[in-house]
């Protein structure tokens, strides 16, 4: 490829390993984009900055994050997922690289997120799935979480599910899908928007599992996202747990589709 070429990638980590996606060079801690970035050097010899579709959150794991970089050098695609793998520890992967027109953006040419958050609902906390799965004992039923779930389809004001920190514009999202569903000792939660406020997932999900309780009704939380009032929803939900896992783009990008993830130890979900 020549220097200058626009590169798009597909990146999977273990977010539990790291204080989120976003490079934090001011605090002594290590970030996903930190430590990619150090490889593409390696690759480049010189530094590759890169832009995501997404910045999660510490803990936050990605299966799917998609970025941007220009080429400054003029490296083959192999080299840039290959080479860069070698120099990634072992918790972060880069799956694909190709060739994108500088209209792309990582960020701004996509279409929607999808996320998925995995509880493990055992009286029994799991060992082999630490950090992997948000646990808890109380008995869940998904088919009020599910019936809640539909309520936040179209677009709202999500503010009710807005993290005080957010610097968002504007707090209408437009959701696409949600669904919650009992496979097994794990309850998942799909949800698809064409993007999220800060912690909006989370927040989601701790209300979510307040109705799945039953400490709180379906009613309750049509409520709460009618009144658009934080302080009147359940806890923020832990980051274990939680995937990006696919991000969408017009198909004229040509970008590789992404697999049904994650599967982690327990088969497809």
């Amino acid at each position: 490829m020549a220097p200058g070429t626009r590169v798009a990638a597909r990146i999977e980590y273990h977010g539990g390993h790291y204080h989120g996606w976003q490079a934090q060079p001011h605090l002594s801690v290590p970030t996903v984009q930190e430590a990619l970035e150090a490889a593409l050097q390696e690759i480049a010899g010189e530094s590759v900055r890169t832009t995501c579709a997404g910045r999660t959150d510490t803990g936050v794991h990605g299966f799917a994050q998609v970025v941007h970089f220009d080429d400054p050098v003029g490296r083959s695609l192999k080299a840039w997922v290959m080479g860069t793998n070698r120099h990634l520890p072992a918790d972060i992967r880069v799956h694909w690289a190709q060739e994108v027109g500088e209209a792309f953006h990582a960020r701004f040419s996509a279409t929607a997120r999808r996320y998925r958050y995995i509880i493990c609902n055992t009286s029994t906390r799991p060992a082999l799935l630490h950090s992997l799965v948000t646990w808890y004992r109380h008995a869940l039923d998904a088919e009020l979480m599910n019936d809640a779930a539909e309520t936040l389809l179209g677009e709202h004001d999500f503010s009710a599910f807005r993290a005080a920190s957010c610097q968002a514009s504007s707090p209408n999202r437009c959701v696409t899908a949600c669904t919650v569903t009992r496979q097994g000792d794990y309850v998942v939660v799909d949800i698809t928007a064409n993007a999220f406020l800060h912690h909006m997932v989370r927040n989601i999900v701790g209300s979510l599992l307040a109705v799945g309780s039953q400490s709180s009704s379906v009613e309750w939380f049509e409520m709460v996202l009618r009144n658009r009032d934080r302080t009147q929803a359940a806890d923020t939900a832990p980051a274990a747990g939680l995937y990006l896992v696919s991000v969408a783009y017009p198909a004229a990008f040509g970008l590789p589709e992404t697999p049904d993830g994650p599967t982690l130890l327990w088969g497809r979900l």
